[in-house]
């Protein structure tokens, strides 16, 4: 079974309309739904309503949420990357997660389609295209 860590713009995304098709994330087969402390706060900082608040609680049902990571978790040199997201990044690997799905090309995307330290890091429309006939466009 696939361990998948979800960014905070994942989450964002998937609570804020009703009809995100990011949701797909959540009927995909063998796969488990896993994040952080961090990125949960972050995502919900940042919704509007008390609708999408919702939705973000509902989807986080069905997701494993762990602790902070130890800061000392082992990055890569040749990885550059902010301070500010090494949270995620970190907990994805310390969490044992096979995938990190992150909309966020500013500062991941140039690690698109790289493994770090055993977390292949993609955005949730590439996941979504080798796991169905129908990925987001």
């Amino acid at each position: 079974m696939d361990r998948v860590f979800l960014d905070a713009n994942v989450l964002f995304s998937a609570a804020y309309r009703e009809s995100s098709r990011l949701v797909l994330l959540w009927r995909v087969p063998e796969v488990e739904l896993i994040t952080s402390e961090y990125v949960r706060g972050e995502a919900a900082r940042n919704l509007e309503s008390d609708e999408q608040l919702q939705r973000l609680s509902d989807l986080l049902r069905s997701v494993k949420i762990f602790d902070e990571p130890i800061s000392d978790v082992d990055i890569p040199v040749e990885v550059i990357l902010p301070e500010k997201v090494l949270p995620i990044l970190r907990a994805a690997i310390q969490s044992n997660a096979t995938y990190l799905l992150t909309g966020d090309k500013t500062h991941f995307g140039q690690l698109y389609g790289t493994t770090v330290n055993g977390v292949l890091i993609l955005s949730p429309a590439e996941f979504l295209a080798t796991r169905q006939s129908d990925p987001l466009p």
